[in-house]
Parts: C-alpha cells; sequence; structure tokens
C-alpha cells in the first residue's frame, strides 16, 4: 500500500477506474459492472475512483453497490466535484442519450459546472448518496481547465475545510494536462494529483514540471490513461489516441514500440504501466475497465516483468527521454497491488 501525500490515506499500486461500468461509449449491463469491480478485488486492487460525470451518476451508485458487501475499512474509495448534476428539464421520448458527453445513458441530469464552496458540498453530498456512503477517503476536483480562477478561490478552499474537518481524508485534482496540476502541487497543500494521459510512453510531458514539483513537494502522482485511450493497449491503424484517430507518427511509434515489447518477451501493455509507476513521485497507476476480462488482463501486465534490455533498446532508439525513469532505476517503487 502506498500513501497519499501526508493525509494517511493508503492505497494500492494498481486502481480501477470506474468510468467503464458508467457505460463509457457503449452499455454495460448491470451484473457484468458488478463483476468487473469483483474481478479487481480479486485481483487485489483496494482503491477505486470514480466521479458524478462518470455516466451521469451511474458509475458512482454501481460502485457503492458492488463493493456495499466488503467491509468499509478495506478499501480506498475517491470521487470528484465541479460538476453538479441537475435535473434534465425534458423528460419522456423527449429525453436525449448522454453519448454527446461519452456515455451511452440517458440524459436524465444535465451536468452545471461549479467549483464554488457550496457546489462542492452538495456534490459530494450527492455522490455520498449515489454511493450509498458516509464517507469517501478523497476527494479530486475534476477537469478545472475553464474555471481556474473559481477552482482556487473558491473550490480548492472548500476541500481544505473539509479535510481539516474530518470528512475526507486526502484532496486533489484530476485532469488530462500537466500545467494546471503543476500549480497546484506547487501553490497549494492538495495530497495527491490525478494526471491523464501525460505521463505515457507517448507522452512524457508532465516529467518537465509537474513531476519535480510533486516530487519535491511531498504531493502524490496518480497516473490515469497510461495507454493513452487506447492506442498503447493495442497499436493498429485505426486505433485510438486520446480519444481520436492516431496520429500517423504516433502509431509507428506505439509499433516500434510494440516490436520491442515482442522481441524481448514482454508485452506493450506491461511496459505501459511499468513505465507509469517507475516514477518515484508516482504512487498508483488508474485504469480503467467495463469487463472481468480486461480487468485480469490489467493485474497480469502490471505484474509482468519488463528486462532491463527492453528499456535500453528504447532509450537506444530515442524513444523516451534520458531522465525519464524506468523500472529497476528506483527499487522500491510497487510493482504489484497490495
Amino acid at each position: 500500500m502506498n500513501t497519499l501525500g501526508r493525509s494517511g490515506v493508503e492505497i494500492t499500486a494498481l486502481a480501477l477506474g470506474a468510468a467503464g461500468i458508467g457505460n463509457l461509449f457503449t452499455e454495460v449491463p448491470d451484473e457484468q459492472a458488478y463483476e468487473t469491480v469483483g474481478a479487481a478485488w480479486d485481483a487485489g486492487v483496494r482503491y477505486f475512483d470514480t466521479a458524478p460525470h462518470y455516466g451521469i451518476g451511474l458509475s458512482e451508485r454501481r460502485l457503492g453497490a458492488a463493493l456495499s458487501g466488503h467491509p468499509r475499512s478495506e478499501y480506498t474509495i475517491s470521487t470528484k466535484v465541479g460538476r453538479r448534476l441537475e435535473p434534465s428539464d425534458a423528460g419522456g421520448d423527449d429525453l436525449a442519450n448522454d453519448l454527446a458527453n461519452g456515455f451511452a445513458v440517458p440524459a436524465t441530469h444535465r451536468r452545471v459546472w461549479d467549483f464554488s464552496a457550496d457546489g462542492v458540498r452538495r456534490s459530494l453530498e450527492a455522490s455520498l448518496e449515489r454511493l450509498g456512503l458516509d464517507r469517501v477517503d478523497v476527494v479530486y476536483l475534476h477537469d478545472p481547465d475553464d474555471h481556474a480562477e473559481q477552482a482556487f478561490r473558491e473550490g480548492y478552499p472548500a476541500l481544505e475545510k473539509l479535510r481539516a474537518e474530518g470528512v475526507v481524508g486526502a484532496i486533489g485534482a484530476g485532469m488530462n494536462q500537466a500545467e494546471m496540476l503543476t500549480r497546484f502541487a506547487r501553490d497549494t497543500d492538495v495530497d495527491v494529483v490525478l494526471c491523464a494521459g501525460r505521463y505515457t510512453l507517448l507522452d512524457q510531458s508532465a516529467l518537465t514540471e509537474l513531476l519535480p514539483t510533486a516530487q519535491e513537494r511531498g504531493t502524490s502522482v496518480l497516473i490515469g490513461g497510461a495507454f493513452n485511450s487506447g492506442l498503447l493497449a493495442d497499436p493498429k491503424p485505426g486505433a485510438t489516441y486520446n480519444y481520436a484517430a492516431a496520429p500517423a507518427e504516433l502509431l509507428d511509434r506505439a509499433l516500434a514500440l510494440s516490436a520491442m515489447a515482442d522481441r524481448h518477451g514482454t508485452t506493450l501493455r506491461a511496459a505501459a504501466l511499468a513505465f507509469c509507476v517507475a516514477h518515484p513521485a508516482v504512487v498508483s497507476v488508474l485504469v480503467g475497465a467495463k469487463s472481468p476480462h480486461e480487468v485480469r488482463d490489467c493485474a497480469e501486465q502490471f505484474a509482468m516483468p519488463v528486462p532491463a534490455a527492453f528499456w535500453q533498446e528504447v532509450r537506444d532508439a530515442d524513444l523516451l527521454p534520458a531522465d525519464a525513469p524506468v523500472p529497476g532505476e528506483n527499487a522500491s517503487k510497487p510493482k504489484e497491488p497490495s
């Protein structure tokens, strides 16, 4: 188990992101969603992340139900604030689908950006109700990209107050960029930042400022998007990168990395996960899954050794910066969920 900053909140080195069981892009049956969480539990995962945004609350409801049979003290759960859910004005046959926002659910509610102190508390209270819990362990400000002023002026102090009151154990921010997360790590007292897609085998932009700043400040980093939305999981024509068609240059790089992995008896998926947790500031890698098979595969890949010779070939081919740590250079890094 790894601790988030100075909070005392512990998480496993492999974590489950619950956007998938919120019907991300495609519908997932209830039973499959529950079995997905169960497979993660059986694999040793004890940290689960969700958000109101994921399926307009469906992810939170399903995750809470799936974990309800386990002792509350045995797992860590996080959710996010910044998008409040308000009932939609439409109804019946006029009710639209939420696929425009990425989720295959009826648009029963609309998302309202709100990083105010009142909005933070109201959002958290609603999340607790959907989860069926009286507390969560970690709360993140969710994607405040276009709301920086309110997030720093009102949202962050609200989270800091909730932490001081003991309502939550750890606080942070989660984004798909490194720049604003660096500001959170540098200028606030967050325990953790969740950085999605910006520290991978294809994108090391978080290495420039975020990871050194976090390491210096004692802020933990959770890495999401290790596969860059699919390209590093299965590089082939038509694969996606950041939820869009992968550019030809990046596809070529991913195919080259995959060929290197094959030569050294490992897989690109294993290397992608191992790379993320090799940096000393990183405490966990968050993987999304919507089936037990995907969960079990991620757990197997996470535990798979990646030979030092693979990393040497990658560096010789100038596919990684010289200052990017690789497994084996920091012996204290966790390699399995614990």
